[in-house]
C-alpha cells in the first residue's frame, strides 16, 4: 500500500515509518514537513500523494503543556484531526487517527471497553477526544486506535526518563495512585501494520497486556537494568502539584482485538525487557 504517516519523527510515528516501509510505500512527515494545522497544505499533500490510507499520529502530546495552553492543545489535537479527516474524506482515504486512554476519566475499576463512555478530566484527554469526534463525524472508513503510556527510541519518554534521574539521584519519588498499561511503540506499529491490512474499520483499544502504577513501571525499570543503591520512594499525586489532572485508573481492554480474532500484544513486562536491551546494546 501506499501509505502516508503524519508525526512521523514523533515517538510512534519513527517506528510506524520502520515498520511500514518493509512491505508498503511510505511518505512521513515531521510536523515542519506538513503542519496539520494548515488545511490546504494537508490537503494538498494528500492529493499529490493520494495514498491508500493516511495514518495520523502527528498530537500535541505533553499533558502539562495541554492544560497550561488549551488554544495550542485544540488548535494541534482536535483542528488539526479536523483538517487531515477532511483531506480524506475528499478523496475517500480511510484514516488511523491515534487517540489516548486519557479520554476516559479514570473511576472505573475495571479495563475500559472501546464501547465504556468517555468522560476526559484534562485538556489533552479533551482535545484528543474532540479529534476523534471529527474523525467520526467526517469520514466512514477509520481506525481510531486508543493506546496509553508510550514508551520508544525517539523522543521522550518515561523509561529515558527515570535513567536519566538514576544518573544523578539515589531517591526517586514515584506517583503510586495511577494505573494504566506501559506500551512500547514498535509493538504498537507492528500491530497497527497488521490492522490496517483489513478493513475492520471503528475503535480499538491497543496496549501492551498487563498494568502497574507509575511506581511499578519505574520499579521494573531499574531492576531490569540492575542499577544499585536507587531507592524508589511511592509518592500520592496530589503532592507532585501538576496543572494537569491524570486517571487514576486506565487500563485499556482490547475488546475489539479480541472480537476480530486477532492477536493481542506481549505483556508489557516482556515488551520493557526487549526494549531495555536495545537501550543497553546501544550505550
Amino acid at each position: 500500500m501506499k501509505v502516508l504517516v503524519t508525526g512521523a519523527r514523533g515517538q510512534l510515528g519513527t517506528d510506524l515509518v520502520d515498520v511500514l516501509i518493509r512491505e508498503n510505500d511510505v511518505f512521513g512527515f515531521s510536523h515542519q514537513e506538513l503542519d496539520i494545522t494548515k488545511p490546504h497544505k494537508v490537503l494538498k499533500i494528500v492529493n499529490e500523494i493520494k495514498p491508500d490510507i493516511v495514518i495520523h499520529s502527528a498530537a500535541y502530546t505533553d499533558v502539562d503543556g495541554c492544560e497550561l495552553n488549551p488554544e495550542k492543545a485544540y488548535r494541534v489535537n482536535a483542528l488539526g484531526t479536523k483538517n487531515v479527516a477532511l483531506a480524506c474524506q475528499e478523496s475517500e482515504i480511510p484514516l488511523v487517527y491515534i487517540s489516548t486512554d486519557y479520554v476516559f476519566d479514570g473511576i472505573k475499576s475495571q479495563p475500559y471497553l472501546e464501547s465504556d463512555v468517555v468522560n476526559p478530566i484534562n485538556v489533552y484527554g479533551k482535545s484528543k477526544l474532540e479529534g476523534e469526534k471529527f474523525v467520526q463525524s467526517l469520514l466512514k472508513k477509520f481506525f481510531i486506535i486508543r493506546t496509553s503510556w508510550l514508551y520508544g527510541k525517539r523522543g521522550r519518554n518515561f523509561v529515558k526518563t527515570i535513567l536519566n534521574l538514576a544518573q544523578n539521584q539515589r531517591e526517586l519519588k514515584i506517583v503510586n495512585d495511577q494505573v494504566g498499561s506501559p506500551t512500547y511503540t514498535l509493538d504498537l506499529a507492528q500491530k497497527i501494520s497488521e490492522l490496517i491490512e483489513f478493513p475492520y474499520y471503528g475503535i480499538y483499544h491497543i496496549t501492551n497486556q498487563g498494568f502497574c502504577s507509575w511506581f511499578e513501571f519505574a520499579r521494573e525499570i531499574i531492576g531490569g537494568l540492575s542499577l544499585k543503591g536507587i531507592r524508589i520512594i511511592p509518592i500520592e499525586s496530589r503532592e507532585l502539584n501538576r496543572p494537569a489532572r491524570r486517571p487514576s485508573y486506565s487500563v485499556l481492554e482490547n475488546y475489539s482485538l479480541k472480537l476480530k480474532g486477532l492477536p493481542l500484544l506481549r505483556d508489557w513486562k516482556s515488551a520493557l525487557k526487549e526494549f531495555l536491551s536495545v537501550l543497553k546494546s546501544n550505550q
